[in-house]
């Protein structure tokens, strides 16, 4: 017996081995609505597990998921704009946004100095007035060179970016008759 005997039985059954499997595409299955003995009601098919909802059948928040209310840019936002609403959009600003736009929202970030289109300033009049669903649009579907957040914000963390750019725009914008007296008092102080 040749030395190359061992090694040629072994590669022959390795070679026979690899063409002897079951990919998920041969599996057994049932084709959709296809009559089956191994359920009792005799269709492949399950019935719908109540409490869940198919697909194409949710009943959508027109104002929560798109920004629009009758068709038409949400003038409103579709929950309480709170301080954990404002502390979660502040959070994804600086994650999503604030890499072009920067932390201010002037558009003057490190990206648009190595090349990245400048997007327009937050800051713009036409923005300022542009109502809070326009914004929340912007951001689910892009706009521009801007690329659709949507799939990286959920609707909630949409909405609460949308609240802390009008916390920017305020901020930029405010005068001393926008703070509150007893805080009027302090600034006073400090400036002299």
């Amino acid at each position: 017996m040749s030395a190359r005997a061992p090694w040629a039985r072994a590669a022959s059954a390795v070679l026979l081995a690899a063409g002897c499997r079951q990919d998920m595409h041969d599996q057994p299955r049932f084709e959709p609505l296809e009559r089956s003995a191994f359920f009792a009601d005799g269709r492949s098919s399950r019935p719908q597990v109540p409490g869940t909802v198919a697909r194409g059948e949710l009943e959508l928040d027109e104002l929560l998921l798109t920004g629009m209310e009758d068709g038409e840019p949400a003038r409103e936002f579709p929950f309480p704009v709170t301080a954990e609403v404002l502390a979660r959009g502040r959070d994804r600003y600086d994650v999503f946004c604030a890499a072009c736009h920067d932390s201010l929202g002037y558009g003057l970030s490190l990206a648009v100095e190595r090349g990245v289109k400048r997007p327009p300033s937050l800051h713009e009049e036409r923005l300022r007035a542009a109502p809070p669903g326009y914004l929340y649009g912007v951001i689910a579907g892009g706009f521009g060179a801007m690329l659709d957040m949507g799939d990286q914000l959920s609707p909630r963390d949409r909405w609460a970016v949308v609240a802390h750019v009008r916390v920017l725009q305020r901020s930029q914008a405010a005068t001393l008759a926008d703070v509150p007296e007893p805080e009027r008092a302090r600034l006073a102080e400090e400036l002299r």
